[in-house]
């Protein structure tokens, strides 16, 4: 009979162990062999890397026609809300809630949201948008305005798009 010394249980995985780890805004690290060696993947994961490298290469005003929303936002008619600066995007419409920071994006649909908090700075110009999951996960994002006046008039369109969508699934 063979034993093994030692413990007997996997490593964790999360945010505890790798600082890297956001869930929804990050994919998992590629897992390791014994060894250390990186385990040889699908070969999804070359495509990605591929797509990857085009809409690097394809510059900011391509990559921008690229992720345009397809034909179910014109579908809906209903109110959108959309706030952005140089590095921050973010929008609510009838899918859900997406937010975009630099290159890291991440989509919610309206089941999946617990609530909407909004915060504005007490000076300067940044609007704080949080979105909380039923797992008491949160995920803010602060994006700066032109100008102060703003913030009254996106907390108006983003509670326009809440009542519009939010509560029709929460019943």
């Amino acid at each position: 009979m063979e034993q093994r010394i030692g413990s007997s249980s996997q490593p964790l995985e999360g945010a505890g162990f790798d600082p890297a780890f956001i869930p929804g805004l990050t994919s998992p690290a590629s897992p390791r062999a014994k060894d250390g060696e990186p385990v040889d993947e699908p070969e999804t994961a070359e495509a990605e890397q591929a797509e990857d490298a085009e809409a690097a290469a394809a510059g900011p005003e391509e990559t921008d026609t690229v992720s345009s929303s397809g034909p179910e936002d014109t579908v809906s008619g209903g109110p959108v809300f959309e706030a952005s600066d140089r590095r921050a995007r973010m929008t609510a419409d009838h899918r859900g809630v997406r937010l975009c920071l630099d290159d890291q994006e991440c989509e919610f649909r309206w089941d999946e949201i617990g609530a909407v908090e909004t915060e504005t700075a007490r000076f300067g110009k940044r609007y704080t948008v949080t979105v909380h999951t039923p797992d008491r996960r949160w995920y803010p994002i602060e994006i700066e305005a032109p100008a102060r006046s703003h913030f009254k008039e996106w907390d108006e369109q983003l509670d326009a798009v809440l009542d519009a969508y939010f509560e029709e699934n929460a019943e």
